[in-house]
């Protein structure tokens, strides 16, 4: 790769890093941590990252549990759940937060697969919108003449590899993604 495609380079490596942390929020039956990364808690006045304010563990393969610093982060930790996407209804005996994750029917196993593919589609047209902007920024150049015609061939040739590359890697992370869904 040239030095003029390395910065589109990070941009797509960027786009890719976003989208897998995007899969690794999708509540897929097992219990998984990463599905209450966005929740955010009010804690002394300021917006707190859930994992900021209790330890969070796995201590049955369909069992999430919080285990709130304070016990007085309970109640709002509790609504935090509840006012989120997530689906569930936490469970608590004063101490702990237990959340329960229900097996996945067929039906809603073929939806999470679409919604899937869908965030998968949104990455790739991401890393599309890169490729264009790489080669508007490399007309720009050949126009101040500062590259020269061939220069800007071999340039769209370079951005367009590494645009089907990073492509193809969203294309194998979301297969990866449904076949996982679709084998629990």
């Amino acid at each position: 790769m040239s030095e003029k495609t390395k910065p589109y380079e990070e941009k797509m490596k960027k786009s890719l890093a976003a989208y897998e942390t995007e899969l690794g929020t999708v509540r897929i039956g097992r219990a998984n941590p990463h599905v209450l990364d966005k929740l955010t808690v009010p804690y002394y006045g300021v917006e707190t990252p859930l994992a900021q304010v209790g330890n969070i563990t796995v201590p049955e393969a369909r069992v999430l549990q919080i285990q709130p610093w304070e016990s007085n982060m309970i109640k709002p930790i509790e609504k935090a759940i509840q006012m989120s996407d997530i689906g569930i209804n936490p469970t608590t005996d004063g101490k702990v937060i237990r959340l329960i994750f229900p097996e996945l029917d067929e039906e809603r196993r073929k939806a999470l697969t679409k919604d899937i593919k869908k965030k998968g589609e949104d990455a790739k047209i991401a890393i599309r919108n890169i490729r264009r902007d790489a080669v508007d920024g490399f007309k720009k150049l050949e126009k101040k003449h500062e590259i020269t015609e061939d220069d800007l061939k071999t340039l769209e040739v370079e951005i367009q590899k590494l645009t089907d590359a990073k492509i193809a890697e969203v294309d194998k992370m979301t297969e990866a993604k449904s076949k996982e869904i679709m084998s629990i």
